[in-house]
This record gives structure tokens, sequence and C-alpha cells, in this order.
């Protein structure tokens, strides 16, 4: 079974980056994703812009508000 990793629009969160990947998933497109350790613990990954994975670091906090797309704070 496929696992998305796109964020749904209606989604919040707010967590650290654990670690950063890329890859050609379909073979013809890059995505970029992150791992992000959220406050209760659990670990998600989440594919995001390749602006914003070009500047994040590990440890950096991203924030999720409903309607929006994952933003560096």
């Amino acid at each position: 079974m496929f696992t998305s990793h796109k964020v749904g629009r209606d989604e919040s969160w707010e967590g650290t980056v654990v670690t950063k990947s890329r890859g050609m998933l379909d073979g013809a497109n890059m995505y970029h994703f992150v791992e992000v350790r959220l406050a209760d613990g659990e670990v998600r990954k989440v594919r995001i812009s390749r602006r914003l994975w070009k500047s994040v670091e590990v440890d950096d906090r991203l924030v999720k508000r409903p309607g929006a797309d994952p933003v560096k704070e």
C-alpha cells in the first residue's frame, strides 16, 4: 500500500527537523522530504518545497498551520 507524504491542507503541527532527504520516486521528478519530531515524540516524514528544503537544517523548527504550507520558524 502506498503512503503519501504530502501534507494535507487542513493539518496543523509543529516540530523539529530530524533528517532531510530527497529522491526521484517516479524517475522523473525530484521530491524533497524532512522527518519532523512533533511535540508528542512522534516522527513524521513530510514532503516540502525545494525552496524550504534548501533553507532548513537539522534542529530547525517547522510549523504547519491549517490552509498553509509548512514554514521555518
